[in-house]
């Protein structure tokens, strides 16, 4: 399994998922141990490489070994080593990393430890980086509320994986564990979700109404998307774009679930979409939750860090000026403009917004903490900008900026791109696509 996910093809969990397609067998508990052994050597991969230098025979079987170490007990383990391997182990074990260099030590590339070590207390956050993430769940307001769910949890089977309310998230649920939440009752009635406190946030930030008309620029498989409608009560319209006919599909069972109405998946192209031109000044608030390096979620997807590269990122830094951009454009006067991103980075975050303030005079900066104060969301920010780190939130590394455009002059008429009401040409589902 290993072999495979090293061939740097496809993301870690696309190929577990696909290994385990082709391998019925395997049992329940053995997926999970050969999954959490694969994210385990993807989270220390440089200091295994290095420690693989000293051993015999095939690298790639040292680096299993030290990846099922952190799963199975060392005499569980020591049944499948010989002598040299068992003598190896010992060894690799008693090292003191210590001596390390940071970037060996947390395993990660020079240039990210570089641009890591710029931030406030870097340390603390590469080893938040490297250690794995509980499970973040959500309940969805439209049809339930989070204390009715822990109460019929605690009386229940799902009791043993004691389920805890998120610190901040008035919505979220914190599960130590990976329990199958796919085949609860409670997800299969659409009252929860999975979904990240850092993620569940930025809708709190977006703040819809009802009847308004809104747009998820970036819907992806739609967790955001889901959670806006549910804020919304189903009413008004709630756009949700993407440029990927496969990621809107795979969120429609989702929106089935949730017994929302109020969702109009589209899929756009890249560039110039005439039906975003034609929502143009029109939407109360947009969300753009724009492609990004994903390197605030490494505690999740740890093969992250090295897929990515410094000119990877140049390539998304510019691709989420080009979105943040063109979903400017479609926000109305006095209405709200959120950007975010799942990255740690300067480059992705304040200096994306910086830039886009500078170059849009029409749209300020509001402060994030009084948005999330609002809903007696208990979160001291440092700055009108929401930053999140697992070191010290305990999410995911998130960032999030609100911006409003400037408001109508006083008198002036409303006209059709002020109603709210949906343009017809928007208003269809995505082409089908022979792919999915």
């Amino acid at each position: 399994m290993l072999g495979e996910v090293l061939q740097w093809q496809y993301p870690a969990d696309a190929v577990l998922s696909h290994w385990f397609r082709g391998h019925a067998q395997v049992g329940q508990r053995d997926r999970g141990e050969i999954a959490e052994a694969v994210f385990d050597v993807m989270r220390h991969l440089r200091r295994y490489r290095q420690f693989a230098e000293s051993g015999q025979g095939a690298a790639t079987r040292r680096l299993a070994v030290l990846g099922l170490a952190s799963v199975w007990p060392r005499t569980t383990l020591d049944t499948g080593l010989d002598e040299h391997e068992r003598a190896w182990l010992d060894y690799v074990q008693g090292f003191s990393i210590a001596t390390l260099p940071a970037a060996v030590r947390y395993s990660v590339p020079d240039w990210l430890e570089s641009r890591l070590a710029a931030l406030p207390d870097a340390e603390s956050l590469l080893q938040a980086l490297n250690r794995p993430a509980p499970l973040d769940l959500r309940v969805n307001p439209l049809k339930t509320d989070r204390d009715a769910v822990l109460a019929t949890w605690a009386q229940g089977p799902e009791a043993r994986w004691a389920a805890k309310p998120t610190p901040y998230s008035p919505w979220g649920m914190r599960i130590q564990g990976r329990p199958p939440v796919n085949r609860w009752g409670a997800f299969e009635r659409g009252e929860i979700e999975v979904q990240d406190e850092g993620s569940q946030l930025l809708a709190a930030l977006v703040a819809p109404r009802r009847g308004e008309m809104v747009i998820d620029f970036c819907a992806g498989a739609g967790g955001k998307t889901l959670l806006l409608g549910a804020l919304m009560r189903s009413t008004g319209r709630l756009y949700a774009f993407d440029v990927s006919a496969a990621r809107l599909a795979r969120a429609k069972p989702r929106f089935a679930r949730s017994g929302l109405s109020n969702v109009v998946p589209v899929v756009i192209a890249e560039q110039h979409d005439q039906r975003v031109k034609r929502l143009r000044g029109k939407a109360h608030r947009v969300l753009v939750d724009a492609p990004c390096s994903g390197l605030g979620t490494l505690r999740r997807n740890p093969d992250l860090k090295w897929r990515q590269h410094p000119e990877s990122l140049a390539q998304l830094c510019a691709t989420q000026a080009a979105i943040l951009r063109e979903a400017a454009a479609c926000v109305r006067p006095g209405g709200r403009l959120v950007y975010a991103s799942c990255s740690l980075l300067p480059e992705e975050n304040e200096q994306q917004v910086q830039a886009f303030l500078a170059e849009h005079p029409e749209f300020t900066l509001l402060d994030a903490g009084a948005i999330l104060a609002e809903r007696n969301i208990p979160l001291t920010l440092d700055g009108p900008m929401l930053r999140l780190r697992p070191d010290v939130h305990g999410t995911d590394g998130f960032f999030a900026a609100v911006m409003q455009r400037g408001t109508p002059q006083a008198g002036a008429p409303d006209g059709p791109e002020a109603s709210g009401d949906p343009d017809p040409a928007v208003h269809q589902e995505p082409p089908a696509d022979p792919s999915v």
